[in-house]
């Protein structure tokens, strides 16, 4: 176990800015990876991880070079070695596995054939022997029957199968060394469980090193056996998983577990104040500083070193680490409580709704009719009060974003009606939406790099709703934009900044303002903060939540991250293959009874802390399309009755607690029964 597969020493790796400046990106790195050893490397965007990942596969970006120090793997520099060298090495001693395993798998060639290109290039097996090894990976990552899995494209699997085939790929020439980039970023919270599981099981298994990279502490957890903390390019804390996650002694390490909404505190978390500095910016001085809540002049001045602390068997780089060392975890549970007053004036009503995506024929699309009898999305019934936050939650393909696109008015239903304030009903037709409703409800996307005019500077993105809906012009719409900016807590200055000139936090807050800048009603926030670090996602929940306040928003907030929604939900809906399963107020949801599918995704999430394991109460299954009939859950259901949950549509139930439940289950047997558990 102590034998070291990977060696790395004073690493400094950087570019030459315009100025003919020579700039770090990363700072005199040292660590070890040690035969069989699982080890977390986290940071906030921009901290060098990736970088240094790179670099374990002696691999440095273009326009970036190798200042000083080596990344020995059993005493080979590999930032020295020939490519050809290294063609012996990559794949067959050291693989990785991308952060999107959707674009790394070549979408015309099937699984089988990707796999006997790696077995090819990474071992000397014949042909017979190749088929039977393909067969054996597939079941290694516990793939369901791997001859059928073989013959399928990408496009047939689901993100997690994807991701499995990844795995079996990179496990394809007996690594040594496995290198994971954000490998479960952007899952839903079941399959990010299963894959997590997956790959504790090939560790323990093949005896397999893993460097896992990741802003997700609760991955970490589950996944380390010791965790780097890096910062600005330096690690500032490498000790075990356990002495990190429940004590740790490095503010920024403090402010991160602190930015963390939580299942168990309902609320929203702290967010750290600012952002890390960009490279090259700190000469002298502790690179937290600026951020730091313990700092003194000292911190400014002097640059801490990396200290071992021999008790705790942790590296630290800071000057006042004493002060955390008996800080206990209970302080790092401080989260504000929500002061949302929610009006009994009702503003949307969703009644009867139902949304396919089927094709219509020629006949269908004159009379403006669609001829579905188990359409995507079916029979919704939901009424939403002003100044309320409803959260909708689900896996990939539970209707969320589908209901969003329809309430926008970018996608039609098929049956039922969609009313604005009380009475007016909305129309299927965007284009023949009045003007004034098209104000009133406003998107907030996923991704901002997507959504945002990249050849536009922040004052046009920001104008545009203002000249839209309002008709300002001159210096009063410049004021307003500043105005709106302000609210968002971004400068005058930044309205002649493009978007790649901001951070990810930035660019969301851009997309905020935005979207506020209309003075809407009802704000519809698609997985807003799944792209962020966990102390950009803090700032941002916290902005939405102050604007709320201000305004009296309604949010409508589509999540797969059921610890962000019950940090900032009143109500939560729960969406199974595009049927409501469970609505009720946020703090009851989380509570049992729940219906069978709830549990199974609360079973599922990941807590920062190494000692509490996730519960995986069903199969990772995808199901292709809904029921014709019986339960929506009926597949995968650990609680199935039989025949009644497959050929009856399950009766709405309504808990002492004020739960609305979907289920043929008596609410005080599911809650017996769920007790046990």
């Amino acid at each position: 176990m102590d034998s070291a597969v990977q060696t790395i020493n004073n690493l400094t790796i950087g570019f030459t800015s315009q100025k003919g400046k020579q700039i770090s990106i990363l700072k005199n790195i040292s660590t070890t990876i040690k035969k069989g050893e699982t080890v977390g490397i986290v940071g906030e965007s921009g901290s060098g991880k990736s970088t240094l990942a790179l670099a374990m596969m002696g691999y440095v970006k273009h326009g970036l070079y190798t200042i000083s120090g080596e990344c020995l793997f059993h005493s080979n520099n590999l930032l020295e070695m020939k490519n050809k060298d290294l063609e012996n090495i990559r794949g067959r001693k050291i693989a990785m596995i991308p952060q999107n395993a959707g674009q790394s798998l070549t979408p015309n060639l099937k699984i089988g054939y990707q796999i006997d290109e790696a077995l090819k290039l990474h071992t000397d097996l014949k042909k017979e022997e190749r088929d039977k090894k393909i067969s054996e990976l597939l079941n290694k990552v516990r793939l369901p029957s791997p001859e059928i899995m073989a013959q399928r494209y990408p496009h047939e699997l689901s993100g997690g199968q994807q991701q499995r085939v990844a795995v079996a790929m990179a496990l394809a020439g007996n690594p040594e060394l496995l290198l994971l980039d954000e490998p479960t970023t952007g899952l839903d919270v079941t399959t990010q469980a299963h894959v997590l599981e997956l790959l504790n099981f090939i560790a323990k298994d093949t005896g397999t090193s893993m460097v896992y990279v990741s802003h997700d502490l609760g991955a970490i957890a589950q996944v380390s056996d010791r965790v780097i903390v890096m910062y600005s390019g330096e690690i500032v804390l490498d000790g075990p998983v356990r002495s990190i996650l429940k004590n740790p002694i490095h503010p920024y390490t403090f402010g991160l577990l602190k930015s963390i909404p939580k299942l168990t505190s309902p609320g929203l978390p702290d967010s750290m104040s600012g952002s890390q500095p960009q490279p090259g910016t700190i000469k002298t001085g502790c690179s937290f500083y600026e951020r730091c809540d313990l700092a003194e002049d000292k911190c400014k001045n002097n640059s801490p070193t990396l200290e071992y602390i021999d008790d705790l068997n942790t590296s630290v780089r800071c000057f006042k680490y004493k002060e955390l060392i008996n800080v206990k975890e209970t302080n790092l549970d401080t989260v504000k409580s929500i002061n949302n007053d929610v009006l009994q004036n009702e503003i949307l009503d969703i009644s009867k709704v139902s949304i396919s995506y089927a094709k219509q024929k020629f006949i269908d699309q004159l009379l403006n009719k669609i001829d579905d009898s188990n359409p995507t999305v079916q029979d919704i019934n939901i009424n939403i009060n002003k100044g309320e936050t409803l959260a909708l939650v689900g896996e990939s393909g539970s209707g969320k974003s589908t209901i969003l696109k329809s309430i926008a008015g970018l996608l039609k239903t098929k049956d039922g009606m969609i009313k604005f304030d009380k009475d007016k009903v909305l129309s299927n037709d965007i284009k023949m939406r009045d003007p004034g409703f098209l104000r009133a409800i406003q998107l907030i996307f996923q991704n901002p790099d997507e959504s945002l005019n990249p050849n536009h500077t922040v004052e046009e993105i920001v104008s545009q709703p203002l000249r839209l809906y309002f008709g300002l012009k001159g210096d009063e719409l410049k004021q307003k934009i500043i105005e709106v900016l302000e609210k968002v807590r971004l400068g005058e200055f930044y309205l002649t900044r493009y978007p790649r000139q901001l951070s990810g936090g930035e660019k969301q807050r851009v997309a905020v303002a935005r979207a506020f800048a209309a003075k809407p009603d009802i704000i519809l926030c698609d997985e807003v903060t799944s792209a962020l670090d966990v102390s950009v996602q803090a700032a941002v929940l916290n902005l939405l939540q102050e604007l709320k306040e201000d305004f009296g928003t309604t949010y409508i907030f589509v999540s797969h991250d059921l610890a962000v929604v019950r940090a900032i939900s009143d109500r939560v809906a729960v969406l199974y293959q595009g049927r409501l399963c469970e609505i009720g107020p946020s703090k009851n949801v989380y509570q049992l009874p729940s219906h069978p599918y709830t549990e199974v995704l609360l079973g599922a999430v990941l807590e920062p802390d190494p000692d509490v394991k996730p519960k995986l109460v069903a199969e990772d299954i995808v199901e292709e399309k809904p029921p014709e009939k019986g339960c929506s859950f009926q597949g995968r259901c650990p609680r199935i009755l039989g025949d009644i949950c497959k050929n009856e549509v399950p009766p709405w139930q309504i808990g002492e607690n004020g739960n609305s439940i979907r289920c043929h289950i008596k609410v005080e047997d599911l809650k017996k029964q769920q007790n046990i558990n």
